[in-house]
Formats: C-alpha cells, structure tokens, sequence
C-alpha cells in the first residue's frame, strides 16, 4: 500500500512540474474563468440603458422640445440623432445607428396648448426582441408621466374638472420584426457563431499540431515563404467553410423558417469575409502556441468572451461602457450588425458598409500577423 502511494506520488509530482512549466497554458486556465465572472456580471446583469434614439421634430416649438428633453433625462434613451424627414428618420433605423426613431407631428405644440391630443409616433427596431420590447416600456411610461404633468397644468390653470384623456396619443410601430419573434433574432447570430467556432478550431492546430509531430522541419528546408505557408494552410479550410456555410444557411432557411428579407448572396459574400478572418485568426493562435492544448485554451479564451461582448445574446446597450467597447473588437459583433440587417431588415451594402469594412481590415490584419509571426523555425 505504502509502495503503491509513492507511485502515484511521483507521477503527481511529474504532471505538477510539467503544468508549473508551461506558464502560459496555466496562465490562460487561471485567467479565463475569472475573466469569464467578470464578464458575465458585469455585461449580463446590468439593467438596459442609453438606448439610441433618432427625433423628427416636425413641431420645432417649446413643447415639442421640452418633450424630447423629457425622453432624454428619463435615462433610457440617448439622443444620437436629429433627422429632418421621415426617410431620413428611418434610414437611421436600417443603418442600426438607433433601435428607437420618434417622429413628433408639425401640429404637436399647437394642440398642447390649447388643450387638445396630439399623436406621437415611434418606430422601434424588433430585431432585438428584449431591447425592443424595453424601450416601448420606456416609452410609454415616460409619455405617461408627461401626459400627466401636462394635465396638472391644464387643471392649475383653469381650475375646473378636466376631460381626463391623455394628451399624448402614442402609436408603436415594431420594425423588422413586427412579432418579436426571438428565433428570428438568434438565428443570424448563431449562424455566425457555429462559422466562426468552427473556422477558429478547424486552422487553431493547423501550424502546431505539425511543430508537436516533428514535420514542420520538413517546411523549414523549402523555399516556401511565410505568407504562401499561411495561405497554403487556410485555403483547404476555405472550401470545407463554405460547404458548412451553405448547409448551415440552407438548414436555417428549410427547416427552421429563417427569414429573409435581403440579397442572399450578399449574405454569402460577407460570411465569406467573415469566414477567412476566423480562419486567418485561428492560424494566428496556432503560431503563437507551443501546444495543442494550448492552442485550444487561446480559442476559447476568444470565442467565450466574443459570446458574451459580441451582442449575441445579450444587448450591448446595457453593458458598461468597457465591456461595450471591447465589443468592437470581435468580429462577431460586426457580423451580427451585418447579418441582421440583410435577413431581417433587407439592407443593401452601402447601408452595412460602417459594419463590413471593419471584417476585411480584421480579415487583412490577421493574415499579415500570422505571415509575420511565423518563423520557419521549430
């Protein structure tokens, strides 16, 4: 029995020493399930705020204003932009530069004045079904609040009984996705997700998993160069991405009734971008790991966080603002923007365009790094 624990003993004390040595790969399995906590209270948890707001302000009077304003202090919108028509007011919603447009009508300040209803308009964007349906929340209570305050008045001012109707007549009009139908919603997003898990995994062993075999010495004696060993090493992964890509967008569309309301082969041209700036990246990972466990912590250590900051499942705009910003690091948030809008909103390229160039400078930076790091070295 004593013989038998010194045995085990030893090779316990062997696999310490060998976990000790590698101090990145224990480094990465200390941090990532703090990061991940951190992440997740902090990006999860908080309640919805500063939602983008777009105002078409037809009344341009005292009341009006004072209207707006009300919307702003509540603080669940922010005013991002002021539109001079209804095209423009709606275009601001395609672009996805505002989830909330509120058109206030040229008569506004007149009939609140004189003691009449007014109708208020607002377009919501319903391809985020809990965003959308928070804002509305929002908004009514803010323009019941007002419309009572406004009765108050009315009543100081006369001193007589008052027809108790609301003097704001608010009208909600859901965009994109008028039934807030969630699976509308996280399909395009989890479309994007399994393609960029896939491509990460399928190239993240790509360079090491031939460093661990002892057959990168057989590159190292040719005259290939870096950028042709790269790209040599992510093309094959390109066709099996694409095959995936269409299975997977043909699945969504047959079987689980995916809408799509845009250009489906803008939609293949963007995953394809999107494809080879996580091939590329997964390329990446795999030159600056040693080992393929390694290699496997730095993929995770990515697609975790990207699930949680990319919008996915949870709005953005009630992240705090780091956790906000450090969205715009993950190409998955871009994708999102893209493929929502083409599948839900039927936007054009020119409309994606802030959200589609940033996947080809990413898709360009991750081949150039890992045509950079790589050394044709053991």
């Amino acid at each position: 029995m004593e013989d038998s624990f010194r045995r085990t003993m030893t090779i316990v004390r062997k696999e310490l020493l060998h976990v000790i040595r590698d101090v990145r790969a224990l480094m990465l399995v200390i941090i990532l399930p703090v990061l991940l906590l951190v992440l997740l209270s902090f990006a999860v948890i908080n309640d919805i705020e500063d939602i983008p707001l777009a105002v078409y302000d037809q009344s341009k009077s005292e009341e009006s204003r004072q209207l707006t304003e009300r919307y702003i202090s509540s603080g669940y919108f922010e005013l991002v932009a002021e539109a001079h028509s209804e095209a423009e007011l709606l275009q601001n919603l395609d672009q996805g530069t505002v989830k909330i447009a509120l058109m206030i009508p040229e008569d506004f300040g007149r009939e609140i004045s004189t003691g009449g209803t007014s109708a208020i308009v607002f377009y919501i964007d319903g391809t985020d079904p809990t965003l959308a349906q928070t804002a509305q929340l929002a908004a009514d209570f803010v323009s019941q609040s007002t419309s009572q305050e406004i009765l108050l008045r009315r009543l100081g001012k006369t001193g007589l009984p008052l027809d108790f109707g609301l003097p704001l007549d608010v009208h909600i009009n859901y965009l994109y996705n008028p039934n807030l139908r969630r699976m509308d919603f996280f399909l395009p997003g989890l479309v994007g997700l399994i393609l960029q898990m896939q491509s990460l995994l399928l190239t993240a062993f790509a360079v090491v998993r031939e460093r661990e075999q002892g057959t990168l010495e057989q590159l190292i004696v040719t005259p290939i160069r870096s950028w042709e060993l790269i790209l040599g090493k992510i093309l094959p992964y390109v066709v099996v991405a694409a095959i995936n890509l269409v299975m997977v967008l043909a699945t969504g569309i047959l079987v689980l009734d995916m809408k799509i309301a845009g250009d489906i082969v803008l939609m293949l041209l963007v995953s394809g971008i999107f494809l080879l700036g996580s091939l590329g990246l997964g390329v990446l990972i795999s030159n600056i790991s040693r080992t393929q466990m390694e290699a496997m912590y730095l993929a995770l250590f990515f697609i975790l966080p990207t699930v949680i900051l990319s919008g996915l499942v949870w709005p953005r705009q009630s992240m705090p603002w780091i956790a906000y910003y450090s969205g715009y690091f993950m190409p998955l948030t871009y994708f999102l923007e893209v493929s929502r809008g083409i599948l839900l909103k039927g936007a054009g390229a020119a409309y994606l365009w802030p959200w589609i160039w940033p996947m080809i400078l990413f898709s360009v930076i991750v081949f150039l790094a890992s045509a950079l790091i790589f050394r044709k070295r053991l």
